[in-house]
């Protein structure tokens, strides 16, 4: 393996399309689903509430009213129900033609059961009477549950809407309707002496100004919840940004540390010195493997190489710095210390060669050929911290990274699976790590590392 620089490299290409673009796109489906998600949990609430809400109107109409031409608006409150059914097939993310046009008639089947005359009461009435039994309040009813399952321009659309529809309707009943002048002219002779009052029944007058009090109103009560179900779109954005943030630091961290860093308010761009482990892992004869093959087979093999090492520095709480073409780099120590760093280290390199050895049963069975990697192991002082100008990454740096990549080169020449330094060895120990973690290494003393200017005792393992 080539001398590690003490800058970050890029990361190689992994698809034909920019990965940020990727990593967009995929961000926007896991968005778009959270909202469809949303909606159909909504529009479920909204529709059970009004098969809830609906009967209870019906049974209370009856009971207030018993009389059979109440059956009417029962069947009215039935219809509601059912275009409810309707609703919830339709409504989706966006905007969605026939889940407005149901939304609409919700609105007009309302509206035409509370002023128009109903045609099986015997009991005939002016038309602007059926003003005065304040049905207006049952669009509320619709407005609170669209609230449930809409965005908030749909609910100020129902609020808008409502209100129109409404005042559209006193002004047709008012410019059509046949005035009553016997009934108007024995009001005002019985309320002679209060003419407010007769101005409040008149047989004859929809009343426009509690018309407009009751649309201005609605209007606003629109207008708040429209305001509050925007908030929450807000926040579950805020959310998918918060998911995608954890997304990213769980390429690089472990799920522990992912945990740690999203409760933790230091930044990571603070620079500081600490003592790790760093664990280096290569393929041995990479070259040689790739040579007959052609760059997808190649890319494949790299993604299975990676898939299983990177699992292993996660599951035992390391931290994946960076990929090295056919290798990796990973720290355990890193962005916080342990008090098992070294046994955590030594533990994820033993369990890779276990992984290695049953990958390579199931590529011989596949008559593939076997992968064979080499890893180097040292504890020691590095520096970590954010490098960069504009483009930001986290990085550890130091002697310490250097010394464990020669000990990743140190594997051919003994013929070891895992090369270790003396130093990584004495801090297992110290830590109480297990005696099988130590197990099969043996110590060669007074080896040159490159960049060393004194020699140092490496252990090496060659067989598990």
């Amino acid at each position: 393996m080539a001398d590690v620089a003490l800058t970050k490299a890029d990361p190689p290409a992994r698809a034909s399309l920019d990965p940020i673009l990727q990593d967009d796109a995929l961000q926007s489906q896991h968005i778009h689903a959270a909202l469809e998600e949303h909606k159909k949990r909504g529009v479920e609430m909204a529709v059970l509430a009004r098969w809830i809400i609906m009967p209870m109107v019906a049974v209370f109409l009856i009971a207030v009213y018993p009389e059979p031409s109440q059956l009417y608006y029962v069947a009215l409150l039935a219809l509601l129900c059912v275009n409810g059914f309707f609703i919830r097939r339709f409504a989706r993310v966006g905007r969605s033609r026939a889940e407005l046009g149901l939304i609409m008639l919700d609105l007009v089947l309302m509206t035409f059961g509370m002023v128009v005359p109903n045609p099986f009461d015997p009991n005939e009435m002016p038309v602007p009477m059926l003003y005065q039994y304040d049905n207006f309040m049952y669009f509320f009813i619709i407005l609170a549950t669209g609230a449930l399952a809409y965005s908030w321009r749909t609910v100020m659309a129902i609020g808008v809407w409502a209100s129109v529809i409404w005042l559209g309707a006193a002004g047709l009943m008012w410019a059509f309707m046949t005035p009553d002048e016997e009934l108007a002219r024995r009001l005002s002779e019985v309320l002679v002496d209060w003419p407010h009052v007769q101005d409040l029944y008149s047989p004859n007058d929809v009343g426009f100004r509690f018309r407009i009090q009751e649309a201005m109103v609605f209007l606003m009560v629109a207008a708040i919840l429209a305001q509050s179900t925007r908030r929450f779109y807000l926040m579950l954005d805020q959310n998918a940004d918060l998911a995608r943030e954890r997304a990213n630091l769980s390429r690089y961290f472990s799920p522990n540390v992912v945990d740690q860093l999203s409760q933790n308010d230091e930044a990571l761009s603070q620079v500081r010195t600490s003592r790790i482990a760093i664990l280096f892992v290569d393929i041995v004869g990479f070259t040689r493997l790739a040579e007959h093959r052609d760059a997808v087979e190649v890319i494949e093999l790299l993604r299975g190489f990676h898939g299983r090492m990177e699992a292993e520095v996660f599951r035992h709480g390391g931290t994946l710095d960076k990929y090295l073409g056919d290798g990796l780099m990973a720290t355990f120590g890193t962005p916080a210390p342990g008090p098992q760093d070294a046994s955590d280290a030594l533990a994820c390199a033993r369990a890779m060669c276990v992984v290695l050895d049953q990958w390579n049963a199931e590529r011989r069975a596949a008559g593939e050929p076997e992968i064979h990697a080499s890893i180097g192991i040292h504890f020691g002082e590095a520096v970590q911290g954010d490098i960069g100008a504009n483009r930001l990454e986290y990085a550890v740096i130091g002697t310490a990274v250097n010394i464990a990549s020669r000990l990743e080169g140190m594997t051919r020449p003994m013929q070891a699976r895992i090369v270790m330094s003396d130093a990584l060895y004495r801090r297992v120990q110290e830590e109480g790590g297990a005696a099988a973690l130590l197990r099969g290494f043996h110590c060669t003393p007074e080896q040159t590392i490159r960049g060393l200017q004194e020699p140092m005792p490496v252990w090496a393992l060659t067989s598990l």
